[in-house]
This record gives structure tokens, C-alpha cells and sequence, in this order.
């Protein structure tokens, strides 16, 4: 499996990180507030997040804009915004991957956790643990006497150091047999090579997987949270299968480059609750199978220090680095 090239990485920090240092645009000038979301334009989480900063510029009464700063795995707009002047007017929808992750495995970043500064969370989402319907097992409690007798136990992640990555570390620590990781680049890769038979595990949400359960190709064995959802009311979760040691998720939320007055931090943070409070919002959340979180900057920090705590360790116990 491959790991993104550390030279091409930095370099392209290195140019965002400029960029960021350069003159403000008139935009900025005029108090326009950018949300910089690290992943491209047009998939699920920018258009949530460009319907919150709809409603943000109405709070506020200012022009709210997201702009997308995709590359290296979130690095290239994380670096940006920890390069910005800590005006107010420039936030990082952070997540998992681009904050936490990078932070904790990477030790070469042209930033660090310190960089930023919580502002507030927006909405989080699940991993199932999921087998192919072929395969006869029901339950975690046979998944790990399958592993027990030694029959193979192959796991799609989206690349090494992701969350689908670790989440598999863990789970082999639960199950207490070996498991095996394959590298995928996308979940359709994963989902036809599960249903072929050629990976017996797939951690991607309910929502890209529950078409292939109705088919009868797939079986989700739980989910990964503490209560039951909504959205996927049968589907039973760890802790009431009694494996709460497995209960993780992936989430997105607003942070500010560090030094941003607490006032303007404040102000956006407000203005971006009441955006995730929306009725219309959170059904579009549910319904692509997330869970709306509606906090401010401590909310934002737990998350964090949960992060470092959870993936710390088991980044930790598995000694895995990505520089």
C-alpha cells in the first residue's frame, strides 16, 4: 500500500501556507467570514456546510462564503487557515482526519493542535461493522469466534492512518485475532470485492452500505455509537452488544486560527448553532446518516481532547506513523 509522498505534502502545505501570509482579498476587507472546508466541492459535507453558511450570514449579517481547499488528506487547507491572520474572518471545518489524525500521526506538519482554537461542532457520523451476508455470521459474538478459529479476517480501509484504519486496530484488539488490512481508494471498490467474497469486513457508514443490506448482500453486525439512530432504527449498536470499548466516530466542527479573539469566536459560534439547529438542516443530516451536534467552542475541545486520548492510544500501542 502507498503513503502519501512526505515531499509533495510539505510542498504543497508550503504553498498554502504562503498563500495564506499573502495580502488579504478585498473580500476579506469588506468582513466577508470563509469557511475553508479541506475536501473538494460538491459532495455531502460541503453541501451541508454551505447551507449553514447560509444561515450564518443571516445571523450575523454578514457575508458568509465556503471555500474548498482540497489536498493531501486535508493538510492543504488546515495549513492554510493555521497560516491566516487570526481576524475573525477565516475558519477550518475541521474533522477528524484533517485535525486529529494528521496531528497525531505526522510529525513534520507545518502545524500542530496549537494552531487552533474550537469554535464550535456541526454534526458526526458512525462506522458500522459490516460482513457479507454469505459469510453466516449474525453477531459480534460470532464474528469473534470466527476469528477464533482462525478463519481470515480482512479489513477495507480508505489508506493507512485513516479512521476506517484505526477503528480496525481496535476491533482486533476487542476481537482478539489478527486482522488484515487491504487499501481501498473508495467505498464502491470496497463494497464489490465484500460482496465477492474477498474482504470479510467493511467499517463504512449505514448510509453507503444499507442498499446492499436490503439486497441481501451484505449484513450490518452493529454500529458504532451508544444509542441507537433514527435514520437506521434496527440496526443495534456496540454497547448493546456488549462492546462498548468499540464505540468511535468521524466528525466535522469549526475551529479558528489560534490568537482570534474570543468576541469574534464567540459571535460565529453562535451564529453557527443556530445554523445546525435548523429543522430542515438536521433532517438532511439524519437522513444522510449523520448525527447533528449542536455546541460551542467546549463541545468543539472535548471532541479534540477525546481524539487525543482514543486514537491517540491506539496510534500509540501500534506504533503507526505516517512521516
Amino acid at each position: 500500500m502507498s503513503l502519501f509522498n512526505r515531499r509533495n505534502i510539505l510542498a504543497s502545505a508550503g504553498i498554502a501556507v504562503a498563500a495564506a501570509l499573502a495580502p488579504f482579498s478585498a473580500s476579506a476587507a469588506d468582513g466577508t467570514i470563509r469557511l475553508i472546508v479541506p475536501y473538494g466541492g460538491g459532495g455531502l459535507v460541503d453541501g451541508l456546510v454551505r447551507e449553514m453558511a447560509d444561515t450564518m450570514t443571516q445571523e450575523l449579517g454578514q457575508p458568509v462564503v465556503v471555500e474548498n481547499k482540497p489536498g493531501s488528506n486535508g493538510i492543504i487547507g488546515a495549513a492554510y487557515v493555521a497560516a491566516a491572520k487570526p481576524d475573525g474572518l477565516t475558519y477550518l471545518v475541521g474533522a477528524t482526519g484533517p485535525l486529529s489524525l494528521n496531528t497525531l500521526l505526522r510529525k513534520n506538519l507545518p502545524f500542530s493542535m496549537e494552531s487552533f482554537e474550537p469554535v464550535g461542532t456541526m454534526f458526526s457520523g458512525p462506522l458500522t461493522i459490516t460482513v457479507p451476508e454469505a459469510m453466516g455470521v449474525s453477531n459480534l459474538d460470532e464474528l469473534k469466534a470466527w476469528g477464533e478459529a482462525d478463519k481470515p479476517l480482512r479489513y477495507a480501509m480508505l489508506g493507512p492512518g485513516s479512521v476506517t484504519h484505526l477503528f480496525g486496530m481496535v476491533l482486533q484488539d476487542v476481537l482478539g485475532s489478527e486482522l488484515t488490512n487491504v487499501a481501498y481508494k473508495a467505498n464502491p471498490e470496497m463494497i464489490v470485492d465484500q460482496i465477492g467474497g474477498q474482504i470479510e469486513l467493511n467499517f463504512s457508514t449505514p448510509i453507503s452500505l444499507i442498499k446492499h443490506v436490503e439486497a441481501g448482500d451484505l449484513k450490518i453486525l452493529a454500529i458504532s455509537t451508544e444509542e441507537r439512530m433514527d435514520r437506521f432504527p434496527d440496526l443495534p449498536t456496540v454497547v448493546e452488544l456488549g462492546y462498548p470499548q468499540l464505540v468511535s466516530s468521524f466528525w466535522f466542527g469549526l475551529v479558528a486560527p489560534a490568537g482570534t479573539a474570543q468576541e469574534e469566536k464567540d459571535r460565529v459560534a453562535s451564529a453557527l448553532q443556530v445554523a445546525v439547529s435548523q429543522e430542515g438542516l438536521q433532517e438532511k443530516m439524519i437522513n444522510a446518516g449523520m448525527t447533528p451536534n449542536v455546541g460551542g467552542a467546549d463541545a468543539m475541545q472535548a471532541q479534540l481532547d477525546w481524539d487525543q486520548d482514543f486514537w491517540g492510544s491506539v496510534i500509540k500501542e501500534n506504533g503507526i506513523s505516517l512521516d
